[in-house]
């Protein structure tokens, strides 16, 4: 029986949207144990994407790669966000509650342009409520949902780039460079503060990590029994 995936060691994927990036490992696992019969095929991601995203995911196969995991954690990511202006969103991104912003109204090209070159650089960023990072053992998400919000401890991280790619209000498109650990919502929301009108980002895909590019990923396709 064939599979996309035997014989290889690391895989990129082209993470769906909806899709846990779980999902996309059990996935593959499933195949991998369907097509060689081998029910103990370890399968590991790493970088993690929300659900709402989609884009690159890298995914060892077998023991001795999935013991090698951490040493993607650490390489920069290339992501295109779409951030809609004028709303945002307790999530801040488009699975939350959307709320339009108080006296909301287009703001000019160059305005844009000018607050999107404050966020270059080393700075300090506070992870969001709706994420999967653990406070004493606990999942930020799980507590937010019970509307529990707790003291979080900010991440330093580094943005490299940011490169406007369109914009026709309220959509705008933009490139973002930066280093593990950055939280795009984060960085929407954060952009719409400055910008006065409120933001959160309703589509994001990751292109890149390290020197992986989305151009070398893979669709995912269910395993052909027939």
């Amino acid at each position: 029986m064939n599979s996309q995936f035997l014989n290889k060691d690391l895989v990129l994927i082209d993470k769906p949207a909806t899709w846990t990036s779980f999902d996309a490992v059990n996935f593959i696992r499933s195949e991998l144990r369907y097509a060689t019969g081998n029910k103990k095929i370890k399968v590991g991601h790493t970088g993690t994407l929300d659900p709402f995203a989609t884009g690159l995911l890298i995914v060892a196969i077998g023991r001795e790669n999935t013991k090698k995991i951490d040493e993607f954690a650490h390489l920069p990511k290339t992501y295109a966000a779409t951030l809609r202006l004028g709303t945002t969103s307790d999530t801040f991104d488009s699975t939350g509650t959307i709320m339009q912003y108080p006296d909301a109204k287009p703001v000019d090209l160059e305005d844009i342009k000018k607050v999107l070159q404050n966020f270059i650089g080393e700075q300090d960023q506070l992870p969001p409520m709706f994420s999967a990072k653990k406070i004493n053992g606990q999942r930020l998400y799980k507590l937010a949902r019970k509307g529990k919000e707790v003291k979080r401890q900010p991440n330093r991280i580094t943005i490299f780039d940011i490169k406007f790619l369109s914009y026709s209000y309220p959509e705008l498109i933009i490139e973002v460079s930066c280093s593990a650990g950055t939280y795009i919502r984060t960085l929407a929301n954060d952009i719409g503060e400055q910008l006065g009108i409120g933001a959160y980002c309703s589509a994001l895909r990751r292109t890149k990590i390290g020197e992986y590019k989305i151009e070398d990923a893979i669709e995912l396709k269910p395993l052909n029994k027939g």
